[in-house]
């Protein structure tokens, strides 16, 4: 192989997979590459037939090559795996896991954070959302599930289109990637024309189950999980597999709200999680002659923190989030306002949950490290 080539493979070879955040040359996606008058030809492999990454990976390809000094043109042929070629890649993927096994036990380096809340209305979605995309901003490598089967907003929260579904490499399901978020839903398993889900605790069990084992989201610092509201079946579910997660309780400043997201908070403690802090929602908003309208009351945060904390371990109110347009119209059009308006109050807010979240990383006291002395 010619210089000019090596140059050209190293450069290609260094282009990210955008589904499977990885390099080319390490997917071992590369294929013959020449050079010859200035005319590099590439040949890659992709990982599927129609896999919707395809366009993105050849231009991506294209470029790389072409900033190659020397090269006057790129000419990239595009092929598929070979079965076998797949089922090694999955087997590097899972790092020697079983098929169907959860990456995120309790050893695993994953911080695993639940967002819950005693009733539906409160903004738990948007606030995990917005949770979301600020970490991944900051350089953390997040993932998303959205639990709230019945209820599920995610993708519309995150922007991803409708009919969006994940990838699928023979077992595995490679998720949507919004805002740098990994993020995957049951509404993105639906049939053109569904818009319902009318399931009993089993088919719940299972879904959330196949979220966390079949769903391939890499190497991630932070997985969230939107849960539904109240203490239901998936609760359970969740407190069953995840015994070790860590729970941020939403609820209002009412005090109703703030009753039962009381409840959410015991129930995860039962199972073993751990509360971690209360995020009140829709709290005053600051008019314009400066005054302050307490639309839904006022105190129900602390009080949801008060009733949560032990001795040993307080639960800390750790924002208010004020109601905000912004917020609102940041979850219509899929760009949360942690991104579209840092600036704007409830951003702010939501980032300082962000920063206690940082401030309290989860402890490596008790858990195997991946590598092994020599």
């Amino acid at each position: 192989m010619t210089d000019a080539a090596d140059a050209v493979r190293r450069a290609v070879g260094a282009v990210t997979d955008p589904e499977l955040r990885r390099p080319l040359a390490e997917l071992d996606m590369l294929r013959d590459i020449t050079v010859q008058g200035g005319v590099a030809r590439v040949g890659i492999a992709l990982t599927i037939v129609g896999c919707p990454a395809a366009t993105r990976i050849e231009a991506d390809v294209r470029a790389a090559a072409a900033a190659v000094p020397g090269i006057e043109a790129v000419e990239v042929e595009v092929g598929v795996m070979t079965p076998d070629e797949r089922r090694t890649l999955t087997e590097r993927l899972r790092d020697g896991r079983a098929p169907r096994q959860m990456p995120f036990g309790p050893d695993s380096l994953t911080r695993v954070i639940a967002v819950t809340s005693g009733k539906g209305g409160v903004g738990k979605s948007s606030l995990t959302a917005n949770l979301a995309v600020a970490l991944a901003a900051r350089g953390r490598r997040v993932g998303l599930i959205d639990a709230d089967v019945h209820g599920f907003s995610i993708p519309g929260l995150l922007g991803i289109a409708p009919g969006t579904q994940p990838t699928r490499i023979d077992d595995l399901m490679l998720p949507p990637v919004a805002h740098d978020v990994k993020a995957v839903s049951i509404g993105m398993f639906l049939r053109e024309g569904e818009s319902v889900v009318a399931w009993r605790g089993p088919m719940l069990h299972r879904t959330v189950q196949q979220f966390l084992t079949d769903v391939f989201f890499g190497d991630l610092d932070v997985l969230l999980i939107d849960m539904p509201p109240g203490t239901g079946d998936i609760a359970i579910t969740l407190g069953q597999l995840l015994p070790h997660a860590e729970v941020l309780v939403v609820t209002t400043p009412q005090e109703a709200a703030a009753e039962v997201a009381i409840r959410s908070g015991l129930v995860a403690r039962q199972t073993g999680q751990r509360v971690i802090g209360v995020v009140e929602n829709m709290s005053a908003l600051t008019l314009p002659d400066g005054s302050a309208l307490d639309l839904f009351g006022s105190g129900g945060g602390q009080a949801v923190a008060d009733a949560l904390s032990q001795d040993a371990d307080p639960v800390p109110l750790l924002a208010s989030v004020p109601l905000s347009p912004a917020l609102r119209t940041g979850g219509d059009d899929g760009v949360p306002v942690a991104l579209a308006h840092p600036d704007d109050p409830a951003a702010r807010a939501i980032l300082e949950v962000v920063d206690a979240i940082d401030r309290t990383g989860r402890g490596l006291s008790g858990r195997r490290l991946p590598f092994s002395p020599r």
